[in-house]
């Protein structure tokens, strides 16, 4: 959950005691690993749920982490994230044996069970899913950043990094995602199941090394975040997208390379876990401070163990997708962990823990199996598999060990799932556990339907039916639906549109029914083209911009059958261009309007159409199409109720 009492580096002297601070820890890290400090006896897991908060009937998110809260003070579990409609919990760490997996997941349904009645309060529900198919742009305003001291600081300190005047998303899949955004808080569309597996300092290097590796066939099994504002785009789009909020960079004429800090990293770790944090304190400029009372030198000069606060308020804001974790036990003794940051949230907790499962195993597996896993496989390769594996999922093909290509799903079936077994039975897991969880990956890969899949298909098929808006609202209540149910992924049935209770669409803003898809012409366009244009796409209104995209006017089918008529009554040659017959300065509405105050306008001024403008750029329209889907899909659905 990160270190909640930092701040902003107000002052060259409060930067400079911090950077102090900093190196200090790096070398007491550096003298507790020469000096055999760490716990090296022991093997522990633990995990991370990131949830969203939706409103139980429009299925949108619902800003009330601190409410909830305010009623959840004895759980000191569950936690606040970075907007308003996340949630977070932390398990219990097990030790890596016996039942460890099932006691997790028992104690991960029973907080979820918590937080649930919770919910019912509020009139909300909790989802968990990679991205939440509801979310829109305007709910990543910061009004909606959680009100605690390290998350408005953070904002601010990204926000202080940024080189160009935006945060700008560019995905392509199935559609296209071109959006620029105002803050950093498009970090919060990413909800995920993040696991931590406990290694000795000798370890640490080979199993980071073999966590990169297995980044890329984790991701193409556990895909689950393919629907942003409403786009089909990539399988795992959490990866992109995580990025991209964050990225402070911007083009420039030269080729100078900066990283940005969400990152995979740059290359194979060699010698010890100090290499990644001396890298991001290389790369990465301090963004936040925190009141580091510790003197990390002078507590190993007593023989004392650190928190190395410092360092981990550093480590905090790089995100690596394989990040490493320094920690105290119980026992007093330190210990490094790696966090599997890759596993998106969802579909089912039952599908969480098999993804977990199926990590925590193949980590041990391939350890046993590969001394050095960097003989096998090139640092490329690794690093193409993962950005493969984010774009295209279970249908991606890798590249393998010894220059193999393999595809996803049967290198899962021949090779990761045996060598997770493997070391899961190392482990001394229980037998009935890992039939059970690998179970459910083996069934998933051979069924070839991962969340991401499913989603995919079943938004496809609603889209087909309903608005963007009700397939994604449908879409996100029978995620619901069969996550309470505890129905693994691959079993989910296409949704219905009766997945969804009712659906109040009267508190929509413009943005989010418009149409975006247009076709306009410009002013000096001839009459003739405009005709045909509106004849081809079967359009009774046709936009006219100007080269910047700048909405310059509204062309009319009834404008058109004047012209024609005129023209063949009265001067047969005569051949007029778009800015003679255009309507000029036409009605327009904004973005942020709602779908209530479009209808009012519409029908004050008796138009059929609404040109939507945003600073003066032409960005949608709203006509009576819009309007008669939306109202035919109420109809409908009060009859079907009638029936019932």
């Amino acid at each position: 959950m990160g270190e909640q009492k930092v701040s902003l580096l107000s002052d060259e002297k409060s930067m400079q005691g911090f950077v102090k601070k900093l190196l200090k820890d790096v070398q007491a890290l550096n003298y507790m690993l020469e000096n055999d400090w760490f716990e090296d006896d022991i093997i522990r897991i633990g995990a991370e749920q990131e949830m969203c908060v939706v409103d139980k009937k429009t299925m949108k998110p619902n800003c009330i982490a601190m409410d909830v809260l305010s009623k959840m003070k004895k759980h000191k579990w569950v936690e606040t994230e970075l907007a308003q409609f996340n949630l977070e919990i932390n398990l219990q760490p097990q030790i890596f044996k016996g039942n460890c997996l099932s006691a997790m997941e028992n104690e991960l349904n029973n907080n979820l069970s918590i937080i649930s009645e919770t919910l019912k309060k509020f009139k909300s529900k909790l989802i968990l899913t990679g991205i939440l198919p509801t979310l829109r742009k305007f709910d990543l305003e910061l009004d909606n950043l959680t009100p605690k001291k390290r998350y408005k600081a953070l904002m601010e300190a990204i926000n202080s990094q940024l080189i160009g005047s935006a945060y700008e998303l560019r995905l392509m899949g199935i559609d296209e995602l071109l959006v620029k955004h105002d803050s950093p808080l498009l970090e919060a569309c990413n909800t995920s199941f993040q696991v931590h597996l406990q290694v000795t300092p000798k370890q640490f290097v080979p199993f980071h090394n073999i966590a990169q590796t297995l980044a890329a066939p984790m991701i193409a099994i556990s895909s689950n975040s393919p629907i942003v504002f409403g786009k089909r785009l990539w399988h795992e789009s959490r990866i992109a997208l995580f990025q991209q909020a964050l990225d402070t960079r911007t083009t420039h004429r030269h080729m100078r390379e900066r990283s940005p800090r969400v990152t995979f990293g740059s290359d194979w770790l060699d010698e010890s876990i100090l290499e990644i944090y001396k890298e991001d304190i290389a790369r990465f400029r301090v963004l936040l401070s925190a009141d580091v009372e510790e003197d990390s030198l002078a507590m190993i000069a007593d023989g004392k163990v650190p928190k190395l606060r410092a360092l981990q308020v550093h480590n905090s804001t790089v995100y690596r997708w394989n990040r490493p974790c320094y920690g105290v036990s119980d026992t007093g003794k330190p210990h490094l962990r790696i966090e599997n940051r890759v596993l998106p949230a969802g579909p089912t907790t039952r599908d969480e823990m098999a993804n977990a499962a199926l990590w925590l195993g193949a980590m041990i597996g391939y350890g046993e199996e590969y001394k050095d896993i960097r003989d096998f496989i090139s640092w490329e390769d690794v690093r193409d598999n993962f950005g493969k594996a984010a774009r295209y999922g279970i249908d991606t093909k890798f590249t393998w060990f010894k220059d193999r290509k393999v595809s996803a799903l049967d290198l899962m079936l021949e090779e990761v799932i045996p060598l997770a077994r493997k070391g899961l039975e190392k482990q001394g897991v229980s037998g009935g556990e890992i039939d059970t969880y690998l179970g459910v990956i083996e069934e998933r890969a051979k069924s070839q339907m991962s969340g991401a899949r499913w989603q995919l298909r079943a938004f496809t098929k609603l889209r087909k039916e309903v608005s963007r808006d009700e397939a994604a609202s449908v879409l996100t209540a029978c995620i619901i639906k069969n996550q309470e149910q505890q129905i693994p992924v691959h079993k989910w049935p296409m949704p219905n549109l009766e997945d969804l209770e009712e659906y109040r669409p009267s508190k929509l803003k413009v943005e989010e029914f418009m149409t975006t898809d247009l076709f306009t012409v410009q002013k000096d366009d001839v009459i003739d083209l405009v005709a045909a244009l509106m004849d081809w796409r079967k359009v009774r209104y046709m936009p006219v911009e100007d080269s910047k995209g700048r909405l310059s006017g509204l062309i009319t089918s009834r404008l058109l059958m004047r012209y024609f008529n005129q023209k063949n009554t009265e001067n047969p040659d005569k051949s007029l261009m778009v800015k003679d017959i255009m309507i000029k300065d036409p009605i327009v509405v904004g973005p942020n309007s709602t779908i209530i105050e479009a209808m009012a306008v519409m029908r004050d001024h008796k138009i059929g159409c609404l040109p939507v403008v945003h600073d003066n750029e032409l960005v949608g329209v709203i006509t009576e199409m819009n309007f008669l889907r939306i109202s035919s899909r109420l109809i409908e659905r009060l009859e079907n109720e009638k029936d019932a």
